[in-house]
């Protein structure tokens, strides 16, 4: 039987790759096609359509997170399978071929999924609220085989002022140790190091270059046991990052309009989404717009259309245009111009700012944070000192994320101006669609006839 390994190199675009990533290179120079990424581009919204061949407006997964009606709580970074609604595509292969075992390695949605094998980061949260690194695996017995064989899931080197190439490393490592020992015939495998600092710095920061040059490195031990095992390889990116230079604060303006409520906690102002008439939820270059009221809905969107940063407003039907016409998104969907995205940031004081927005902390957040991506001056030895006193048992709070949004050079969400700087696929197979451009929604038609 046909054996596959994808590869997700998050953020790999074609103009990124030259004869310094010789393993890029190799699939490049095979097989190259361009994706079309669905709207958002984001990491969840992007992975969904890849699996099963739909839209956002089908399959559900609307951007990264979304507000939860019937709990009035907004969370994004969720993990269970369940929340995908359409059906994988190795859900589809397995019922012509029984036997196919597929690897699901840190791919979102990747908890109770239908996958023989898989992992997924998951912290281990105490009681006393520190935070532990670990990962999420099916069966549970793969974290222990693992950690046994490569050490422990590298956590705060997958997100956060400290991320580097360690986290990366370590799950192609992991998968390497699956396909070697399990040998699945189809492989899933998410390397999110670009993603790091072609937000920090952008994509045309000349430091880019030793990052394509360590991903390429990892790229090349999967490359070797996928040759090695008898893989094909498919190595595609989610979506491509562009230069961006203005935040857009959109829930200040709607808060400045008297549509979002906060409620006032040991001196800090909590985001109170089931009082607030509208608020948004950012993420990236969209922002879901909830509006409770659909009198209100009007007045909403004459403040939105006063913000520069915004380039489209879609309400009510109109979201068809952008497949996101969906239970799951707001009343109103908004699209950043190229250059921009949207904060979550809704206070007006930064002294009145909750605990968690100068924490990495992305389940209390109400809106994707890339901030935390970058560290206060003498962030260092406060954090070394914060970590000192987790180890003596203390209770901490590591607070060393700055409340600068200018701080972002880089972000995704919308489409990029050029081809060769949004969603590439590179192959060692060609693969039976011709086109140049390639939607996402036919790549899971694609996996489904190579090994059918």
């Amino acid at each position: 039987m046909k054996k596959l390994l994808i590869i997700n190199a998050v953020g790999l675009a074609e103009e990124l790759i030259s004869d310094k990533t010789p393993n890029l290179k190799h699939y490049y120079d095979q097989h190259k096609q361009y994706l079309k990424p669905p709207c958002p581009a984001v990491t969840c919204t992007s992975q969904a359509t890849l699996m099963t061949g739909k839209t956002p407006q089908e399959h559900g997964i609307v951007a990264n997170g979304w507000y939860f009606r019937d709990l009035a709580q907004v969370w994004l970074w969720r993990q269970t399978n369940q929340l995908i609604e359409g059906e994988k595509f190795w859900d589809k292969i397995k019922k012509q071929q029984p036997d196919f075992k597929t690897a699901k390695m840190f791919w979102w949605y990747n908890m109770y999924s239908t996958a023989e094998l898989s992992a997924t980061p998951r912290p281990i949260y105490r009681s006393d609220g520190s935070k532990y690194p670990g990962s999420y695996t099916y069966p549970a017995t793969l974290n222990d085989e693992l950690e046994k064989e490569i050490g422990q899931f590298p956590l705060f080197d997958f997100w956060g002022p400290m991320t580097s190439i360690k986290s990366t490393q370590w799950i192609a490592d992991a998968s390497i140790q699956v396909m070697n020992k399990e040998n699945p015939n189809l492989c899933l495998v998410y390397l999110p190091h670009l993603d790091y600092n072609l937000q920090r710095v952008g994509p045309n920061h000349p430091s880019i270059i030793t990052d394509m040059m360590e991903l390429d490195k990892v790229i090349g031990d999967l490359r070797n046991c996928a040759e090695k095992n008898d893989y094909e390889v498919i190595v595609l990116s989610e979506y491509g990052i562009m230069e961006v230079d203005n935040p857009v604060h959109i829930n200040r303006a709607l808060r400045e309009n008297g549509f979002i409520q906060v409620r006032m906690e040991v001196g800090e102002e909590h985001f109170d989404a089931g009082a607030s008439r509208a608020f948004a939820v950012a993420d990236h270059q969209l922002a879901h717009v909830y509006v409770q009221n659909k009198k209100d809905i009007p007045k909403v969107v004459k403040v939105l259309e006063r913000l520069a940063g915004i380039d489209e407003i879609f309400v009510g039907d109109e979201r068809d245009k952008v497949q996101l016409n969906h239970p799951r998104s707001g009343e109103i969907v908004c699209l950043a111009k190229k250059n921009s995205w949207f904060t979550y940031y809704y206070w007006l004081n930064d002294a009145l700012a909750p605990d968690y927005a100068r924490c990495v902390d992305i389940h209390k957040k109400p809106g994707y944070d890339p901030v935390e991506l970058f560290m206060i001056p003498g962030g260092k030895p406060k954090a070394a000192w914060t970590v000192l006193k987790k180890k003596l048992g203390f209770r901490y709070l590591l607070d060393v994320i700055p409340l600068d949004a200018n701080l972002v050079k880089g972000s995704h969400g919308v489409m990029t101006e050029k081809e060769c700087q949004g969603p590439l696929l590179i192959s060692s197979v060609a693969l039976e669609n011709k086109e140049q451009t390639l939607p996402m929604e036919d790549f899971s038609a694609i996996v489904e006839n190579y090994f059918l």
